[in-house]
């Protein structure tokens, strides 16, 4: 293919940097075996003749600084070829756990006339791509025997799927995306291309690499200079191999893939809104979604039933689904659930614990609106005038009470800024370990852990979502409600049996305004009793 040709051309540009880079290494070297020569045959310098010391001295010059090159290169060449490119994280799909997946992409290759790629891994995005597999760093012996050899079998592709992918597409529709990645073995397979791009994997991998000596200084200069020189020839080498992957790809369910387009922004949508509305906060109490795949087809089922953008998505959930060319579709979306709360939260002393959906009202919304309402009422203790707060010893009286009759009017007597600043304070560095946490248990995540998640807010918002928290709390505990799981908005509350949505406005009111009226009212309608303590942590 012309467009394939192109590529190679543009690898082979790469190697000639590369060429000139290690030419102009061993240059010095080159010119210092000169001089001897000559010196060793009377031609240069010879012994005797009137230039014969300024000859030598040119010698030792020259000598002195091929030794420096030279060791600068080696350097230079061992720290390139020894540095490992970082690899993303993925969970490996071993044959024996999904044969028809293997399968599938074997035959996918076959009508495509490429080279299958060498296994396959799921991630949690929404994208796919082709990956070298993860290299052991070169010793020092090997570096040197690349120098002699350099050139060797381009390695086997991974072929890295986004999770969301699997479980929202339909399993032709799946195959038809999947075709230009899967194309892309092609420009892998090719020698001239796989050397170039490893070439200039390492130049990335090694820049910042180390201590910052003024050795490894020079060396990062050297590795930038080198990238620049490469950085058009890479750009235009991935667009032409990117090219001849699509214009193969053609031949295979071209009209399909068409369709299954538009799939992709719809996965990402409901993948990002799942993460950030429905995932994040389970993590940030300590609580790991054990399928949050099958909670993003879950959360695009509903936006098909809600949108009259996705109308026609729902009726596709009729046709196979892609999982099910795996073996244990629950157990690699647990593992995938698992990865995903590493990379997009962080890991949690002694480990996140496991939760099904079922279970995530009770944990995760009943929870997280406790502790908040924890909080507010601590801010409420820190920040009452003198005399109303509870007495150490005593049971606590109505003034120290977590009822939102008392919230209420703190509001209404404009301490909504006292209490905001007291909430912000909670969630800073030093709210580690308040009251509610509970140590070494992963899931005993306190107040403070939890506000601590929102730090980039003003303290009027957290002040606006511990008083929704604490309404809630005291609607479940009076008023019959329940907590519950939307899959698009998160944590809902349930009050019989339909999801009220209009309480964000009385709230804002009463802590922007402290006008409490509103909110008074939607309490009194909702049958909300003002003067029972709402049971906290």
């Amino acid at each position: 293919m012309a467009v394939l040709d192109a590529a190679r051309a543009r690898a082979n540009a790469v190697l000639r940097i590369r060429a000139l880079a290690r030419a102009a290494a061993v240059l010095p070297a080159a010119i210092e075996v000169v001089l001897l020569a000559g010196r060793l045959t009377g031609r240069i310098g010879a012994p005797g003749a009137p230039d014969a010391t300024g000859w030598d001295v040119v010698r030792w010059v020259v000598g002195a600084l091929a030794v420096l090159v030279a060791a600068l290169a080696l350097a230079a060449v061992h720290r390139h070829a020894s540095a490992v490119p970082p690899s993303t994280p993925a969970v490996a799909v071993p044959p024996q756990q999904a044969p028809e997946l293997h399968r599938t992409i074997q035959e996918l290759a076959d009508r495509l006339g490429v080279p299958a790629p060498a296994a396959i891994a799921l991630t949690p995005d929404c994208d796919s791509w082709l990956e070298d597999p993860p290299a052991p760093a070169l010793s020092f012996v090997r570096t040197l025997r690349t120098l002699v050899r350099p050139s060797h079998p381009p390695a086997a592709q991974v072929l890295v799927i986004g999770s969301p992918f699997l479980w929202w597409m339909r399993a032709d529709e799946l195959r038809a995306l999947l075709a230009p990645v899967v194309a892309g073995t092609a420009a892998a397979a090719d020698p001239e291309i796989a050397a170039a791009r490893r070439f200039v994997r390492g130049l990335d991998a090694a820049l910042g690499q180390g201590r910052r000596t003024p050795q490894a200084r020079l060396l990062d200069r050297i590795t930038r200079l080198l990238l620049k020189a490469c950085r058009e020839h890479v750009a235009e080498l991935e667009r032409a191999a990117a090219a001849a992957a699509s214009e193969r790809a053609k031949a295979v369910d071209y009209g399909l893939r068409i369709a299954a387009q538009g799939q992709v922004g719809l996965a990402y949508a409901g993948w990002d809104r799942l993460l950030t509305r429905v995932a994040l906060p389970a993590w940030r109490l300590g609580r790991c979604p054990a399928q949050l795949n099958a909670g993003v087809v879950a959360a695009l089922t509903e936006l098909s039933r809600r949108d009259r953008l996705a109308e026609g998505y729902e009726s596709r959930l009729g046709d196979r689904p892609a999982c099910d060319l795996l073996e244990e579709p629950g157990d690699m979306d647990t593992a995938v659930s698992q990865l995903a709360a590493e990379l997009f939260h962080g890991p949690v002393p002694g480990g996140q614990a496991e939760l099904s959906w079922d279970d995530y009202p009770e944990q995760v919304v009943d929870r997280g609106w406790r502790l908040r309402a924890m909080a507010l009422q601590e801010a409420l203790d820190t920040t009452a005038p003198p005399g109303t707060g509870p007495v150490p010893g005593r049971a606590v009286g109505r003034a120290g009470a977590p009822t939102l009759d008392r919230l209420l009017e703190r509001l209404a007597d404009g301490g909504g800024d006292e209490l905001a600043r007291a909430l912000a304070a909670q969630g800073g560095p030093s709210a580690g370990s308040p009251a509610g946490s509970a140590a070494g248990s992963p899931v005993g995540v306190g107040a403070g852990a939890l506000l601590s998640g929102t730090g980039e807010r003003g303290g009027r918002e957290l002040l606006a979502d511990c008083v929704t928290a604490m309404v809630c709390c005291a609607a479940v505990d009076s008023a019959g409600a329940h907590p519950g799981l939307d899959w698009l908005d998160g944590p809902v509350l349930l009050l019989g049996g339909v999801r009220r949505g209009d309480l964000a406005d009385p709230v804002v009111e009463a802590v922007e305004q402290g006008r409490t009226a509103p909110l008074r009212t939607w309490l009194q309608a909702a049958g909300v009793r003002l003067e029972k303590p709402v049971r906290l942590g």
